[in-house]
């Protein structure tokens, strides 16, 4: 059974293509992204699931768990299927539930991506993500550890995570960054100015927390109006108005259920007319 668009792709880095809705594996641990899932046979059947539904694009980290999320798709996984993009990041240390501390030390860094690499049992990295610039170090440093292992074969592409337009910018003077993961969702488009410069650029753009649909799914808003019309979910409209804002978004929603994973995916089939897209626009 496939559910994602098979027309609907952007090629990350230029030669990685994937299917644009993808699926974000941060709520595989347990509660505060730490520590392991209650039902851990259910957490590797939504990856298996996800992947038999037609996802090509997962989406981790080294600390989510930490090291449990990366876990966990390998054992759903591996080997991995021709065309599976995995992408993961390094930047962040846990020191405990819902804790995230920045660590930009270009050892640390090359240190989480070796341990990436066991973890997943990849011998490259499709994608390696630096999670949070560390105001600590300079960012040249801390690309230029994702640049080495680059170098060595051990990374295919590099991104970046919750960054300004001229953050990006001056890590684009380090390294080529194919990618950026910023929060941005219906309700949130504080990121707007870095999109528009993603799309200008050709840069994946990877909205995390992509259903913020919250309030805006009560009954008599714009966004349960337009899911009534168009016999869909208010979760699958945020969705596809995500991807109907632009060509390089790669939206990666997250879930521990199979229902929820096919109702998500199905947001790829819907089509969105330009007044849909000005009365949700207008949200904002």
């Amino acid at each position: 059974m496939t559910t994602v668009a098979p027309t609907d792709t952007f090629s990350i880095g230029g030669d990685l293509p994937v299917h644009r809705l993808g699926y974000g594996a941060m709520q595989l641990p347990g509660p505060g992204v730490w520590g392991e899932p209650a039902d851990p046979d259910k957490a590797r059947a939504v990856v298996r699931a996800a992947v038999e539904q037609g996802v090509d694009f997962i989406d981790t980290a080294d600390s989510y768990g930490p090291v449990v999320s990366e876990r966990i798709i390998a054992e759903a996984l591996h080997p991995y299927p021709e065309g599976l993009v995995i992408a993961t990041k390094a930047g962040l240390t846990r020191q405990g539930p819902g804790i995230w501390t920045p660590v930009g030390r270009p050892a640390y860094l090359k240190q989480q991506v070796e341990l990436s690499l066991r973890t997943l049992r990849q011998e490259r990295i499709d994608l390696i993500q630096l999670h949070r610039i560390d105001a600590e170090v300079p960012l040249a440093d801390q690309l230029g550890a994702f640049k080495e292992l680059q170098d060595e074969g051990k990374v295919r592409h590099i991104g970046v995570s919750e960054v300004s337009v001229a953050e990006l910018e001056q890590a684009r003077e380090v390294v080529e960054i194919v990618s950026v993961q910023n929060l941005y969702n219906l309700t949130n488009r504080q990121s707007q100015e870095v999109l528009d410069y993603a799309t200008a650029h050709g840069i994946g753009f990877i909205p995390w927390f992509p259903i913020a649909t919250g309030d805006l799914a009560a009954p008599d808003s714009p966004v349960a109006d337009i899911a009534r019309e168009l016999d869909a979910t208010p979760s699958q409209v945020a969705l596809a108005w995500l991807l109907h804002t632009s060509p390089v978004v790669l939206p990666i929603p997250g879930t521990k259920s199979v229902d929820h994973l096919t109702e998500n995916l199905g947001a790829a089939q819907l089509r969105l007319s330009d007044e849909d897209m000005a009365r949700l626009d207008a949200l904002a």
